[in-house]
């Protein structure tokens, strides 16, 4: 119970009691993820009774912005803003400690609430499902980069990729590899192979660039793994 808690307390602006480790509570990233997924689903399913469609998806992604306090958002524009061709690994991290968004930032920040926004209102009555396999299996994801990279920098995210353990990322992984079949078996398949190349992906681009990941690449990966199965679960080649 206390690394569910410290979860909760790590992934959403929860008030939980006590304290650990984001990566002692690693374990349990994707279900938590998958519960916040579950709520926004609810929701946008609870509002497409009042509200079109458009304005029902909108509420929902309010929601999980809101609930997880922009968390992997920040990191989204941190990366883009930071990683330009050209810049050395000093610049980047530099960048990377830069509070301030630059116009590459906010364009990633529109661009991937603008696909999570019209994905959503798409889904349907699929919403429920799909978000909640969308939003814990990207936290999983997370959860693998962070154990299969090395940490860059300091900070909170080397902390997390030097603390992460073998089973934690082990039952994380089964974890978000189990969700995506929550929307059936061929969305399931392209999701998971999905998520698996981003992480591949991710991992040789950040190393390649900057010799590991820090936590704003962690999160970064999370929105795009996120955006990414959204899109699959509702492309039709699939369903």
């Amino acid at each position: 119970m206390r690394r569910f808690l410290g979860a909760v307390q790590f992934l959403t602006i929860v008030p939980v009691p006590g304290s650990i480790a984001p990566s002692q509570a690693a374990l349990f990233f994707p279900l938590v993820g998958a519960m916040l997924g579950l709520a926004g689903g609810g929701i946008r399913s609870a509002a497409a009774q009042v509200f079109p469609p458009s304005i029902a998806a909108l509420l929902a992604l309010l929601f999980l912005i809101a609930v997880t306090g922009a968390l992997h958002e920040d990191g989204l524009a941190d990366v883009f803003d930071a990683f330009r061709a050209g810049r050395t690994p000093e610049r980047i991290l530099a960048i990377l400690k830069d509070s301030r968004i630059g116009s590459y930032g906010a364009l990633a920040i529109v661009m991937a609430s603008l696909l999570r926004w019209q994905t959503i209102e798409v889904l349907g009555n699929r919403a429920i499902p799909a978000m909640s396999a969308a939003v814990g299996a990207s936290r999983g994801a997370m959860v693998v980069l962070a154990y299969v990279s090395k940490p860059a920098g300091e900070g909170m995210g080397k902390a997390f990729c030097v603390g992460v353990t073998r089973s934690s990322t082990v039952t994380a992984a089964l974890q978000g590899a189990a969700l995506p079949f929550l929307c059936g078996p061929a969305g399931g398949v392209a999701a998971l192979a999905g998520n698996a190349l981003a992480v591949v992906m991710a991992r040789a681009y950040f190393h390649r660039r900057l010799g590991g990941v820090t936590g704003d690449c962690l999160g970064a990966v999370c929105q795009i793994s996120e955006v990414l199965m959204l899109l699959i679960f509702v492309c039709p080649l699939f369903f």
